[in-house]
């Protein structure tokens, strides 16, 4: 799999004497803005090093082209898996061919041979959906004649309603798609600690640990533990929408565009006070330190396709232009996680990125970075004899049962104190502490949310399920996880 950019060199200067200078394909640039390319789109080559033409337009379809990045992400990869499976296992046969005893030898591989790789069953059901996906675009467009998912008739009334008659007939029924791994307070402190800054399990540094961005790491995961924020979401923050600097008591509000959110969730995100400050010791210490090398580097200039903000004093509504060109441009709240990633800002001091999370080149930190560097939290901690390991999502998981937890526990304890009319003056003003999570978790329904309410349903690591936490927590949300509000 292979993204789609912009910036690179003519193929003319690449290939010397192989590609033509002024031919049709050798300002990709060109190329791409001719056919309404964006930037980020995936595609897939053959182990042959060959492009289909008619398999990488799926890309280009109105499902794919609508869908958010990590959606068509996850398509490619799953679909080049199945690909590559047919390719290896099933005698090099095309996708063209591929039948029902191809996907059904898939499906035996990918969750039961012993030695493949046995995904969990979410993890198939997400890959049988956007495999699924393909080939009925296929079928529709005449490229295949059958689509080798077998289906069945679909028994949930909301998916006939919206014409979705059919669904996978390989769908595992054993997928946890409500269960609940998060964090007690404990944990969290102890898998920041020892994960993220480098202490021992007694609580003193480890003088073997040579993280060089504790603070950032620690800070990052701080700041998903208190807003709730998805990992893409916080990622694709930049300088000119997050609150940083002095800040006073309670908390800081900012938007986050539904550009960057998932399902175009766009809300307010609540952020507390003491991270609004430590954010911006983090931009005075840390981040501006990588940004003045990569300035001596002349890393900044070297950005191929770069979009430009000249004045960044209009914050969120600020204006992103290419260098050189004129016109309207385009206010950063609409760009999007892609665009973010190659946008920079003109301060006094020169040029900077305008995403706030960088890495020590000077660059936005990659989810998949991200990943990597909670995956070595969790090993370290391992190594340690801590018996914790966290992954990003979980820290949006203890957001929303410890938030809810203790909104419902005093929603309760206040209505419990008044008579019939003032709980409904009550009510009315202040609404529903299920409501007011789902708002900041961006959930569309409140069903989703209820699953943190349910305590059976609630498991953390390494420990039962709980059955109730009032008992824990008794002072307040910031107490819940571990720091000062």
């Amino acid at each position: 799999m292979v993204l789609t950019r912009r910036g690179v060199p003519r193929l003319s200067e690449l290939l010397p004497g192989v590609a033509d200078a002024g031919d049709v394909a050798d300002d990709l640039d060109a190329w791409l803005d001719e056919r309404d390319v964006p930037a980020g789109t995936p595609f897939l080559i053959s182990p042959a090093l060959e492009y289909d033409i008619d398999l990488n337009r799926y890309f280009l379809a109105p499902v794919m082209a609508g869908a958010a990045q990590n959606t068509r992400l996850a398509a490619a990869g799953d679909l080049c898996r199945f690909l590559r499976f047919l390719a290896e296992c099933r005698g090099g046969r095309s996708w063209r061919d591929a039948g029902e005893d191809d996907h059904a030898a898939y499906l035996h591989w990918r969750r039961f041979d012993p030695a493949g790789p046995r995904v969990a069953a979410s993890t198939w059901n997400r890959e049988l959906a956007l495999v699924s996906g393909f080939f009925v675009w296929a079928v529709r467009r005449g490229l295949v004649a059958r689509n080798p998912v077998a289906m069945r008739a679909g028994r949930n009334n909301r998916r006939r309603a919206r014409g979705e008659a059919e669904i996978p007939a390989a769908r595992a029924r054993d997928a946890a798609a409500d269960r609940v791994e998060w964090l007690t307070p404990e944990q969290y402190r102890l898998w920041r600690a020892c994960g993220l800054r480098g202490y021992q399990a007694g609580g003193l540094p480890d003088s073997r640990f040579r993280g060089r961005w504790a603070s950032r790491n620690a800070l990052f995961a701080d700041v998903m533990v208190r807003t709730g924020l998805r990992l893409a979401e916080q990622a694709s923050l930049t300088v000119l929408e997050i609150p940083h600097g002095p800040a006073g008591q309670g908390y800081e509000r900012f938007w986050l565009p539904g550009v960057v959110a998932k399902n175009e969730s766009a809300r307010w995100v609540y952020l507390p006070a003491a991270l609004a400050r430590k954010t911006g010791e983090y931009i005075a210490a840390d981040r501006a330190g990588v940004i003045a090398a990569a300035r001596a580097r002349g890393a900044y200039d070297a950005i191929g396709d770069r979009l430009m903000i000249e004045d960044p004093g209009g914050g969120p509504r600020a204006v992103a232009r290419r260098p050189g060109e004129g016109g309207a441009g385009m206010r950063l709240e609409r760009l999007t996680p892609a665009e973010r990633s190659r946008l920079l800002i003109r301060g006094p001091d020169g040029l900077e990125p305008a995403v706030l999370w960088l890495g020590e080149h000077g660059m936005p930190v990659s989810l998949s970075g991200w990943k990597d560097i909670f995956r070595s939290a969790s090993a370290r901690c391992e190594r340690a004899g801590v018996p914790v390991t966290c992954h990003p999502h979980m820290l949006r998981h203890t957001f929303a049962v410890a938030t809810l937890e203790q909104l419902q526990r005093g929603h309760i304890a206040e209505l419990a104190a008044m008579s019939a009319g003032q709980r409904g003056e009550y009510q009315r003003i202040f609404g529903d502490p299920l409501d007011w999570v789902r708002r900041r978790l961006g959930h569309r329904s409140a069903g989703t949310t209820l699953k943190y309410l349910n305590p059976r349903e609630l498991h953390q690591t390494g420990e039962k399920p709980q059955v109730a936490m009032s008992g824990r927590y008794s002072s307040g949300l910031p107490k819940v996880l571990g720091m000062a509000a």
